[in-house]
């Protein structure tokens, strides 16, 4: 017999802010919330870009290089492009349902850039960024990209004009495009005002689900809008969603990695010490440079 993952709470993202001069975003979590970490670990931060127009530019807007270790990157491009280029000799480009999935491990520097196109026209950009943690045993593997192209992402027709992309992990047997280091379910999801479905998740597994823009039920008992999160208990199965309007939905979830958590700035780790070293190695050159 299913039962529901019950609404544990419902969280209002934060105000928006800066991330260099390309990003404007607000902070889902953790948003000042440590207890975040467990409630949806493996996943770690999650910041979205709402709709802002850039206009044009003879110099790309974004971040300039800067170092990560111990987690992945995951950035969703709903509208507008981004470049990427790191330390390992990775260089991307990403547009509107692609998906860039960066896993930094040992060490890696980047940085991401409005792409030369989009800059030089302007225009409206959205987009997630969104940080996994990865488990200690993988936390000092080697660098590992992957550019996942819009083509590439299995779609599953919901009906109703309504859709599911399965960015990661499994849906009703159907595979994802993105190769992870620990069991994640990562679900882009598109419904159309009164359309309602039914999500079948592990037992035991956390869950979030953020609603990037539009107004969801999960359950019947809660109700979340553009930018809130959903974030549901382990116990249980099954979560209904009903659109009350035309509602972009973003489902997050995994298994939990159950490891201590030592984090400070670009660096996820399990300890001060290790944290230590990070920027020690950093410092040093050992996680590269872009020339």
């Amino acid at each position: 017999m299913t039962t529901f993952k019950k609404v544990a709470r419902i969280y209002q993202g934060a105000q928006s802010h800066m991330v260099g001069d390309g990003f404007k975003v607000q902070n889902l979590f953790p948003n000042g919330n440590r207890s975040l970490e467990k409630q949806l670990s493996p996943f770690f931060l999650l910041d979205y870009a709402a709709p802002s127009y850039f206009p044009p530019s003879d110099k790309p807007r974004g971040v300039e290089e800067h170092p990560h270790r111990g987690f992945e990157t995951v950035t969703i491009a709903y509208q507008g492009a981004l470049e990427h280029r790191d330390s390992g000799g990775n260089a991307g480009k990403i547009a509107a349902g692609d998906v860039q999935w960066m896993t930094a491990a040992s060490g890696v520097v980047h940085e991401e850039k409005h792409e030369t196109e989009f800059t030089k026209n302007g225009g409206v950009l959205e987009m997630v960024q969104l940080w996994v943690n990865l488990p200690k045993a993988h936390k000092m593997d080697p660098p590992r990209y992957q550019n996942l192209e819009k083509k590439d992402i299995p779609v599953v027709d919901l009906g109703e004009e309504s859709y599911l992309r399965i960015i990661a992990g499994d849906y009703n047997g159907q595979k994802g495009a993105a190769k992870t280091f620990s069991p994640v379910n990562l679900f882009d999801i598109q419904l159309k005002a009164g359309k309602t479905i039914t999500l079948h998740l592990p037992e035991g597994y956390t869950t979030g689900i953020v609603a990037l823009k539009g107004e969801a039920r999960f359950n019947d008992t809660h109700t979340a809008k553009g930018v809130e999160i959903a974030v549901f208990e382990t116990a249980g199965e099954t979560i209904t969603i009903t659109a009350l309007t035309d509602t972009s939905l973003l489902v997050l979830n995994g298994e939990p990695l159950n490891e201590a958590i030592f984090a400070y700035g670009p660096f996820v780790m399990n300890t001060k010490e290790e944290i230590i070293q990070a920027v020690e190695d950093y410092n040093n050159g050992k996680m590269g440079s872009l020339n």
